[in-house]
């Protein structure tokens, strides 16, 4: 079972060995929404499936939400009936994939856990790296599944942070948040998304871009781990809480503490999105 990272070596003796798997491709740009898709249909793993951000990692509309800001998850039984209708069974390991470093893939990543379901895990370096290891590729629309998954839920594997969790315990040493989002959003100089600029007051910045080598790979697990442990600064890792813009681009850093032996620490999935609008909740700018 791969349950955080696969090479495209290992990928490829999966699919050789016909193992029970599921690659699913979630490539996608957030200021073009429909360019992943596009992606996906020019050049994709064989077999692979596509997963949209917002048509199935998201819960835009309605009020079937677990959580908030402007990438809500969906409820853990919509999810899970998404999850079949891909042709998800249980007894499949999962490769989640994507273009863009495993910001968006992380979050597949991740909500798999959320439901459950350990056996997933990222390609490392993504479309690059399956081709850079003699993968083929084919072109075309995301299979339809023929007929439905048998995925169930189970007992989270992760856990959830909220707004009010967070709030009632901002100075406490027991709570460290990190945001993954880029230095000059965490600071306030520049916000491109969200209504008001700056951070979380405590948090501390570490750019989810940190994690990934100039080959598209997480860098090695030694690195991994001392960056975080310089970041701490003597902070336990179990007290972390990873935030970002929407809840997408915080996974790679909680996969990456993972990866350097840190253990599986917490998501704040409304991230800063959902903390900024927020009536009464304090944010902090660089000068503060």
């Amino acid at each position: 079972m791969y349950t955080t990272l696969i090479s495209a070596t290992d990928l490829l003796g999966l699919v050789d060995a016909r193992q029970p798997l599921l690659v699913m491709d979630c490539s996608f740009d957030l200021m073009n929404p429909q360019a992943g898709r596009r992606q996906f249909e020019e050049a994709h793993v064989p077999g692979a499936v596509y997963v949209h951000l917002d048509e199935h990692l998201s819960q835009k509309t309605g009020d079937d939400r677990a959580s908030g800001g402007r990438h809500p998850l969906p409820s853990r039984e919509t999810f899970a009936a998404r999850l079949r209708a891909l042709g998800l069974n249980s007894d499949m390991q999962v490769v989640a994939m994507d273009r863009q470093g495993a910001n968006h893939c992380g979050r597949l990543w991740w909500m798999l856990k959320w439901c459950g379901h350990e056996a997933v895990a990222v390609l490392d370096g993504g479309l690059g790296a399956w081709q850079a290891a003699g993968g083929a590729t084919v072109a075309g629309a995301s299979p339809v599944a023929p007929a439905p998954g048998n995925f169930t839920l189970a007992p989270p594997l992760v856990r959830v942070v909220d707004a009010q969790g967070i709030a009632t315990r901002l100075g406490d040493p027991g709570l460290t948040v990190i945001d993954a989002r880029a230095a000059a959003r965490f600071r306030g100089e520049v916000e491109p998304l969200d209504p008001v600029a700056g951070h979380i007051p405590g948090a501390l910045n570490r750019p989810f871009t940190d994690n990934i080598a100039a080959d598209g790979r997480f860098r090695p697990a030694a690195e991994l781990r001392a960056d975080f442990m310089r970041l701490l600064a003597g902070r336990d890792p179990a007290t972390v809480v990873h935030q970002c813009g929407s809840g997408v681009s915080a996974v790679p850093n909680l996969l990456a503490m993972e990866i350097a032996g840190l253990g599986r620490t917490a998501l704040f999935p409304g991230s800063w999105s959902e903390w900024c609008n927020t009536p009464g909740l304090p944010c902090a700018r660089a000068q503060d």
